[in-house]
């Protein structure tokens, strides 16, 4: 997707905008439009992302990302294999159909590169990983696969997500 035709369009509105006022002020429109290019791009780029993730949230076999191509982006829809159920499948959440929000995480740096790494190997985008991970976790606890043992203070087992 070219980003190039819809920052023209701010450009050319900033423009009219400030025709009345002169040529001062027509020079200094076409100025500042120029300035606010690459911030105007960024902020395009981070509503298609935001897109991206809440089309990613309503979707169960398939992620959405955006990945950029020069000073392109593209939209890409990955299709994943659904997984079979292990086990009685928790009833989801109701979907609440609300704005998205942006959230501060902090983690350990070397769980963040263990996450890259899990969302580079499935070939998703790592905000799509973690919200997938988080809508995964806010359906309920998925069953164990064997019941833990107890051993004095200590519980050993496995689990399987």
């Amino acid at each position: 997707m070219d980003l190039t035709p819809y920052l023209e369009t701010l450009r050319a509105d900033l423009a009219a905008a400030a025709a009345p006022g002169g040529p001062e002020t027509t020079r200094a429109a076409e100025m500042l439009g120029h300035s606010l290019e690459p911030s105007a791009r960024l902020a395009l780029l981070e509503a298609l992302s935001d897109a991206a993730a809440e089309i990613t949230t309503r979707l169960r076999d398939a992620s959405v990302e955006v990945r950029l191509r020069g000073r392109d982006a593209d939209l890409v829809v990955t299709q994943h294999a659904p997984e079979p159920p292990a086990g009685p499948t928790p009833a989801a959440p109701p979907a609440d159909g609300g704005d998205l929000t942006r959230l501060t995480l902090r983690m350990p740096e070397s769980l963040k590169t263990h996450v890259e790494q899990m969302a580079a190997a499935e070939g998703i985008s790592v905000n799509a990983w973690l919200v997938r991970a988080v809508t995964a976790a806010a359906h309920g606890p998925a069953a164990p696969s064997a019941p833990p043992r107890r051993s004095s203070q200590r519980i050993t087992g496995y689990f399987q997500a």
